[in-house]
């Protein structure tokens, strides 16, 4: 029983120190090096993985801006519930070596698909 306890405690302060941490996905984006317009490419290119309204376990889209010289492709590794867990390979403009992050793609209660954190 004492067990069972510390491990909730654990959890619990784990997922608390998770939350405290969390920074919405524009913020990260940014702190890569992406701008706006890049970002909205990348929501673009990610909202391209969905086919009959369904992500697809393992398709892949790229996405370039022109004007800034970033670029990146996306990937969906899994499917879960009505979210889809993406892979993201981002080479902002003037970037030594690639970034990766993941996201996800979530379907709303307005059957819009919106990437989130």
């Amino acid at each position: 029983m004492r067990r069972a306890f510390l491990f909730l405690l654990t959890a619990t302060a784990l997922s608390l120190a998770a939350t405290a941490d969390a920074k919405p996905l524009s913020r990260i984006i940014a702190e890569i090096g992406l701008s706006p317009e890049d970002f909205q490419l990348m929501g673009a290119a990610s909202r391209q993985l969905v086919v009959d309204d369904r992500p697809v376990v393992g398709r892949e889209v790229t996405w370039e801006n022109a004007g800034t010289d970033s670029r990146g492709a996306v990937r969906v590794d899994a499917v879960q519930g009505e979210c889809a867990v993406l892979h993201h390979t981002i080479h902002p403009a003037g970037a030594a070596q690639a970034k990766l992050i993941g996201t996800r793609l979530c379907k709303g209660a307005d059957g819009g698909w919106m990437l989130t954190p």
